[in-house]
């Protein structure tokens, strides 16, 4: 049976896994799913349509599932779906999304320090680090790996690509390309992640290669589509190279910098 502290309260409709451990002052709203493995410390509040899989810890005072902080939401019933090995620390906050039948969606093994706060309608990928305080407004996508530094305030409908590197205290307004590092009030290309491609087993032929795209793209003052077609014909044209020009047609398909709006 799960292990529910005796001041909790678990509503009888919500499904834990045997394993589960509910510290003390939680609250469990029905419709509620905690797999195999959760942990709950204090304080923790887990409302109604939120669903977690396996192994993940929800530190003390953390809200997971909250109504979407959106002028369109009427009541509709929307979710918020969570993988497996996530860490949320203390004071996080997710909410569910807007639009009937819509979900906010957290993959696998992310790390969220205290305070961080993911909004409506927003997707998290897998091994993405989030350092204390960061807002992500709704609509925003987080690739895979990406890094963001605390106190980053991320504007709604963004992108942050792949293995990229966000610096604390960041503006972020536009979509991050994937591999860089950003930072600034200006959301300011600087260069290649380099620790985090090492760290993830890319080779040096293939940094090497993404810092000259580099170059081109964000340093050289040329305009997006002469840059790629330079990039094109003179970089090694790696998957990640040719992964970066896509992203960077892309977010020229929508507004403002941003792909995913249209």
């Amino acid at each position: 049976m799960p292990q529910i502290h005796k001041i909790s309260v678990v509503d009888p409709g919500a499904e834990l896994a045997d394993d589960v451990i509910v510290g003390p002052f939680c609250n469990v709203e029905s419709n509620v799913v905690l797999g195999p493995g959760c942990t709950l410390d204090s304080h923790v509040t887990i409302k109604t349509g939120t669903t977690l899989g396996a192994d993940n810890f929800v530190g003390q005072g953390t809200v997971l599932g909250g109504d979407p902080q959106d002028r369109k939401y009427k009541g509709e019933p929307t979710f918020l779906r969570i993988g497996d090995r996530n860490v949320f620390r203390e004071y996080v906050t997710i909410h569910r999304a807007t639009g009937e039948g819509n979900a906010t969606v957290v993959g696998d093994d992310n790390f969220f320090m205290a305070y961080c706060h993911l909004g409506h309608n927003v997707t998290v990928s897998n091994f993405v680090t989030m350092a204390n305080s960061t807002g992500v407004s709704g609509h925003v996508t987080i690739e895979e790996l990406a890094n963001i530094g605390g106190m980053v305030g991320i504007h709604q409908f963004c992108r942050i690509g792949k293995v990229a590197m966000v610096g604390g205290f960041s503006k972020i307004t536009r979509d991050v390309p994937p591999f860089m590092i950003v930072d600034g009030m200006r959301d300011e290309v600087h260069d290649i992640n380099a620790i985090g491609l090492r760290r993830y087993g890319i080779t040096p032929q293939t940094r090497l290669a993404l810092h000259k795209a580099c170059k081109l793209l964000f340093k050289s003052q040329l305009n997006l589509r002469n840059a790629i077609e330079i990039v094109q014909r003179e970089v090694t044209l790696t998957p990640e190279v040719e992964y970066l020009l896509a992203y960077e047609l892309r977010r020229y398909q929508g507004k403002n910098g941003r792909g995913d709006q249209h």
